[in-house]
């Protein structure tokens, strides 16, 4: 399918003279994950996802894992692990009373961008979670609208170093310390890593 322009997006193509460009540009958005998208995504270790409550609240996330951490599974699907995050459950607790969702993957040495629409199912028993170590769940995503971006204004960056709080089949990763944090006592999950004294913790603490 071609993208869809609401009343309103359209009269801002009218003010400025751009419809006949939105229109083309529709030409190329489908609900198909093609070969070459596939390899793009799963060659990324980072996405951000835009969700909503079910009164239209909007949420953004970052999510983060090794490269390939984000599978395409055919032509239209995709899905991804939720690892141990803060437990307030956010991005899926959204999903879950509206499966609208927004994804945009950024290739950030060459600026390349992808967009992806589509709807979210969580299944806590989903026979994927094996491929994702150190997963809580699964998400899968059913594409409506795959969507190429121009990569004019996007900032070029070089990564220094990936996250150690990453899950791995080598060795479990450490807990974020501010979880050690006095202020979190009597909060954390009875099975929380942070509760092994003999965990390994590294520096998590949001610096501004």
């Amino acid at each position: 399918m071609s993208q869809k322009y609401h009343e309103a997006q359209r009269k801002f193509q009218e003010r400025f003279d751009t419809r006949r460009l939105a229109d083309r540009l529709a030409e190329s958005t489908s609900d198909v994950i093609s070969e070459r998208f596939k390899a793009f995504i799963e060659k990324r270790d980072m996405f951000f996802i835009a969700t909503a409550d079910e009164e239209g609240w909007p949420e953004a996330s970052y999510k983060g894992g090794d490269p390939g951490f984000v599978k395409v599974l055919d032509d239209h699907t995709l899905a991804f692990p939720v690892y141990n995050g803060n437990g307030m459950f956010l991005t899926a607790g959204n999903l879950a009373v509206n499966p609208r969702v927004g994804l945009l993957f950024i290739d950030w040495e060459k600026g390349t961008r992808l967009r992806i629409s589509g709807h979210a199912t969580i299944d806590l028993k989903d026979p994927l979670i094996g491929d994702f170590p150190g997963a809580q769940f699964v998400v899968r995503v059913r594409a409506r609208e795959v969507f190429a971006n121009c990569r004019r204004y996007v900032h070029r960056y070089k990564r220094v170093d990936r996250s150690p709080f990453v899950p791995s089949e080598k060795t479990d990763p450490p807990v974020p310390d501010w979880k050690l944090d006095e202020w979190f006592e009597g909060t954390l999950p009875a099975d929380d890593p942070a509760l092994d004294p003999d965990r390994p913790n590294a520096p998590s603490i949001p610096q501004f």
